[in-house]
């Protein structure tokens, strides 16, 4: 992908009318010849952003003692395992689950982690994932992994052949949303079966704006 494409398509979307508060700059990926209903069209991934996100993730974690003194310093929730009884509320769950990015599980008590709050993390998908890493032993070091995680993009292909995604703001250069781009874009082309072939089109837009299409 030609960089200066892309960056043509950022210019396009700050062209348009200015608006009260910062907006967010989107990429939507339009795909082909791709089943969803097949593991070929199944995608979950997390992505650090070179430049990072519009705005840090933010990070809930689940702890043992072991973990208490990183988890106060370092993480922007901390649910003690001693704690789990408390969170009974349907609606303080539900609010809990909207309010974090992320989710992260010490690994001996994860049983623990699924019986209080599977419940209301699996529909959206924020249970704790051991593949990207968010299991944690009880000796991790956490200060690398959450600072990387606020920096983090979660990309996914759902019920439809579409992937839509955040590369920052538009307080960003347009250098740094187009090497955003370029991270989340060179990782999609590992993990769609045809790489670039799958690709239809590639829209840019700011939040309350009109796509602009990237010439290919």
């Amino acid at each position: 992908m030609d960089q200066k494409k892309v960056i043509e398509a950022i210019q396009q979307v700050r062209s348009a009318e200015k608006r009260k508060f910062t907006q967010g700059i989107d990429v939507i990926l339009n795909l082909k010849e791709l089943d969803v209903n097949k593991d070929e069209g199944k995608l979950d991934e997390f992505i650090p952003l070179p430049h990072g996100r519009a705005s840090p993730a933010k990070v809930c974690i689940f702890v043992g003692p072991e973990l208490k003194d990183q988890g106060q310093k370092f993480a922007d929730l901390m649910i003690l395992s001693d704690d789990f009884g408390k969170w009974t509320d349907a609606r303080q769950l539900r609010k809990l689950v909207r309010d974090y990015d992320f989710f992260l599980g010490q690994a001996n008590i994860m049983p623990l982690v699924a019986k209080a709050f599977a419940k209301y993390l699996g529909p959206l998908g924020k249970v704790p994932n051991p593949e990207a890493g968010h299991i944690l032993p009880p000796k991790a070091n956490l200060e690398p992994l959450i600072k990387n995680l606020r920096m983090t993009a979660r990309v996914t292909i759902k019920k439809a052949p579409t992937i839509q995604f955040s590369i920052g703001s538009e307080k960003m250069t347009d250098e740094q949303l187009a090497d955003n781009f370029k991270a989340v874009y060179d990782r999609l082309l590992t993990k769609l079966p045809k790489a670039q072939h799958n690709i239809k089109e590639i829209l840019v837009k700011a939040t309350m704006g009109k796509p602009v299409k990237v010439v290919q």
